[in-house]
């Protein structure tokens, strides 16, 4: 298993127009792409055309993409901004699409703000939600404070620090996602196989 890749996707939380995190979830996606202990894939909540009058995992299957991909994943990544204290609603029902399929992984988050709190209060607000869902959260969480300022126009990072916390980041990911795979793998439980 020490060889092998961890399947980490990542989702971009929020369908604002002029989003902030999308440099910042662009940003993370690259570097989770350059580590060789990483596969990842990209979703984005503006891409889920979500029905008005139907909920949860009873409609999963009108999402193969995603229903697929967390299957498989060993974790996740979210991109989260900070709107009022709390998450964006488009993020949590897609995260609600499904149940089953998140016991036993990791997820950590990347809180997007554009004050000094750096999402700091959505992350704690999230932690008790993806405890329900049966996700496990890291403890190194990445925060972008004042996130407008941490890019160019271009999307080119501006605060080399964040190259040494993305490490850490992604770090503590990975043997998190270790664990809980092996574990999956190797202990028996009701709720997989």
């Amino acid at each position: 298993m020490k060889d092998e890749k961890m399947f980490l996707p990542i989702l971009l939380g929020t369908p604002r127009k002029n989003r902030e995190s999308e440099a910042v979830t662009k940003w993370v996606y690259l570097k989770m792409q350059e580590r060789d202990d990483i596969e990842t894939q990209f979703f984005d909540v503006r891409d889920f055309d979500l029905p008005m009058d139907d909920y949860g995992p009873g409609i999963k299957d009108l999402f193969p993409a995603w229903r697929d991909a967390i299957i498989r994943a060993d974790g996740l990544v979210l991109v989260i901004p900070e709107y009022n204290h709390g998450y964006p609603g488009t993020m949590k029902s897609v995260l609600d699409l499904l149940l089953q399929e998140y016991i036993h992984k990791a997820v950590a988050f990347v809180g997007v703000s554009s004050h000094n709190w750096g999402g700091t209060r959505v992350i704690e607000a999230c932690v008790p939600m993806v405890r329900e869902l049966g996700l496990a959260a890291t403890f190194t969480d990445l925060h972008f404070p004042f996130a407008g300022s941490k890019f160019d126009e271009n999307g080119k990072l501006l605060d080399e620090a964040y190259e040494k916390r993305v490490k850490g980041f992604l770090d503590e990911l990975v043997w998190m996602s270790s664990v809980l795979r092996w574990g999956r793998t190797n202990l028996p439980s009701k709720y997989h196989q």
